[in-house]
């Protein structure tokens, strides 16, 4: 028996061990009473959850869970932290992004508790000629400057070099990235980018500023395009190989080369993926690093940025959770840099209160929550351990898809990497349409009676490349629908709910068949009759049993009240009058399409 001298509390040691074949038996036990028959390894296999790029998560993770030793911080295969002191010193880089010649805002940002600025230049964004009066009374000693110009870039990276020259920045204090991207540039607009300034201004940072990296490796447009962590992954693994192969080509030396690279991933609100693919970026890139024979240059840099695909338009305000979820994440996970996009990112320009909300994120979780004090603080775990190690095993199996295609510039212009990328977005619309995979304020519990958020239009950003999607386009869809229909008519479409028996047998399928209506637009009305309802359709609300004893006579006498049309919130059956059913599962985006085409919406 071990004893802690301090208290005498025992340890679990003196418990005996439970064997997991006893862990399957008793969840076997459990699963045959929901009508599963399944033994051992099925039976825990029945409680996995199905991700993307073929990986499962498991109910249960044991020390059997093996996976590769990660090492440990700032040591190769760096999955613990490029740096062996990680965040620990002054949390992470807070880095606002800025879009527009606001020079009020940039300061704002500065004296409020962001640490660099992430500058949009160039075509949809902040002219390059009005870089400098943007960062006049900057001190660009101090606050780091990445630039993400596209097909300006080398324009706007001369630009700021001139800027330091001309404020006598002394060319080691200089700090940031100049965000040359060419490939990047190609996956957004479809149009190869010129990539003269790659070498010049990669090698002219290598020997003269050795705090900037000339070159960004953007894994956002992969991931705005509705690609998976691994395809992400394995996107931004091939344009890095590319830029090592072009500035190899040109004479520099691979350690050199790598120290000119920055990786930018998105955080999304799913935290333990957001954690694994950070760690399973770094383990990926130290094994490139290693096979070039530079092992020492292993240690990405990471910049991670809220995904602007988890944002909404509806109910903007739960943005604020999905950031602070992802920011933490990225944290956690290790990046270098985090930019917190402000929750009404998807509306248009943000105000100066979402800025502040923005930064503030990063600084409530660095300064009040310690967040930052833990080098790694998932590392340990199994089951991130064994994420990690099955997301860069996937990661690096898309990268050699795009390797054996010709490298990243032929996969992009073959249409190869599109396709791959859409072919898994299909995949998760089917589940956001069915919402196996719900969005908060949209497709559950969505609000028809809020106020839209209204926010200046933002810059047109360039596109023609892969395409741009969010998690809430399919009901957006069918709101924007519903708000139209509002706006000609005075209401909004109704459906009236028509509740059978006691409140124990019909609250839970009322209270879903409300939010699943609300999530097209379609206004549930639950009080008084059918003819006062003012909707042109039903749904019945009970319990299976009372459906079998009054789903038909109910159906029948709504049918005769004028309703064209009844719903029945359960499994498909045999109730005679009844015309539709929506269960958990079903199409809900099919369904509510089709309910408002019946009732006259215009598309």
């Amino acid at each position: 028996m071990t004893v802690l001298p301090d208290d005498g509390l025992e340890l679990a040691g003196e418990f005996p061990d439970v064997p997991h074949e006893q862990w399957q038996r008793l969840v076997a036990g459990v699963l045959r009473k929901s009508g599963k028959d399944v033994e051992g390894a099925e039976a825990e296999e029945a409680l996995s959850t199905a991700l993307e790029d073929g990986m499962r998560t498991r109910p249960l993770y044991t020390a059997r869970d093996t996976s590769p030793e990660p090492g440990l911080p700032g040591f190769a295969p760096f999955v613990r932290g490029g740096r062996a002191e990680g965040n620990t010193v002054g949390g992470w880089d807070v880095r606002q992004r800025h879009t527009t010649a606001d020079h009020d805002a940039v300061l704002a940002d500065l004296e409020n508790g962001v640490t660099s600025l992430w500058l949009t230049v160039g075509e949809g964004g902040i002219p390059v000629a009005e870089l400098g009066r943007v960062l006049d009374g900057v001190y660009l000693d101090l606050a780091p400057v990445v630039l993400d110009a596209g097909a300006d870039a080398g324009s706007a990276a001369r630009e700021l070099l001139r800027l330091y020259e001309e404020r006598g920045v002394a060319r080691e204090a200089a700090r940031g990235g100049l965000g040359v991207d060419p490939l990047g540039y190609e996956a957004r607009t479809g149009q190869p980018d010129d990539a003269a300034p790659t070498v010049e201004l990669a090698r002219l940072c290598a020997e003269r500023y050795p705090g900037l990296r000339a070159l960004a490796v953007d894994a956002l447009p992969y991931h705005e395009a509705g690609g998976s962590a691994a395809q992400e992954l394995g996107a931004s693994l091939a344009t890095a190989v590319a830029y090592l192969r072009e500035l190899s080509g040109a004479g520099m030396g691979v350690e050199q080369a790598c120290g000119q690279l920055e990786f930018r991933y998105a955080a999304t609100a799913d935290q333990f993926l957001t954690i694994a693919k950070l760690r399973a970026a770094r383990r990926l890139w130290a094994r490139v690093a290693e096979v070039c024979g530079a092992p020492r240059a292993g240690a990405q840099a990471q910049h991670a940025v809220t995904s602007p695909v988890m944002m909404t338009r509806r109910d903007p305000w739960v943005n604020m959770l999905r950031t602070t979820i992802a920011t933490l994440a990225a944290g956690a996970g290790g990046a270098d840099a985090v930019t917190v996009l402000p929750f009404d990112h998807a509306l248009g320009l943000p105000d100066a209160f979402a800025r502040r909300i923005a930064r503030n994120t990063s600084t409530i979780l660095i300064e009040e929550s310690h967040l930052a004090r833990v080098i790694d603080p998932a590392g340990g775990s199994w089951y991130v351990e064994r994420l990690t190690d099955e997301l860069a095993h996937a990661g690096w199996e898309f990268f050699q898809r795009i390797e054996r295609l010709g490298g990243m510039a032929a996969a992009l212009r073959s249409g190869d990497v599109e396709r791959d990328l859409a072919e898994t977005w299909r995949a998760r619309s089917a589940k956001l349409a069915k919402r196996r995979e719900p969005v908060t304020g949209v497709s559950e519990f969505p609000f028809l009676a809020e106020k839209p958020v209204v926010r200046e239009s933002a810059p047109e950003r360039p596109s023609g490349g892969l395409p741009r999607v969010r998690r809430d386009e399919a009901f957006e869809a069918l709101r924007a629908r519903s708000d139209a229909h509002l706006a000609a008519t005075g209401s909004r479409p109704r459906i009236h709910l028509a509740a059978l028996g006691p409140a124990a047998a019909h609250t839970a399928r009322l209270t879903f068949a409300s939010n699943l209506f609300q999530a097209g637009g379609i206004e549930p009305v639950t009080e008084g009759t059918f003819a006062d309802s003012g909707a042109s359709e039903a749904v019945l609300c009970s319990s299976d049993a009372l459906y079998e004893e009054q789903a038909a006579a109910r159906a029948a006498e709504l049918k005769e009240a004028g309703a064209s049309y009844v719903f029945l919130a359960g499994r498909p059956g045999e109730y005679p009058g009844v015309d539709g059913y929506v269960f958990a599962g079903c199409d809900a985006v099919a369904v509510l399409s089709a309910t408002l085409d019946r009732m006259g919406v215009a598309r």
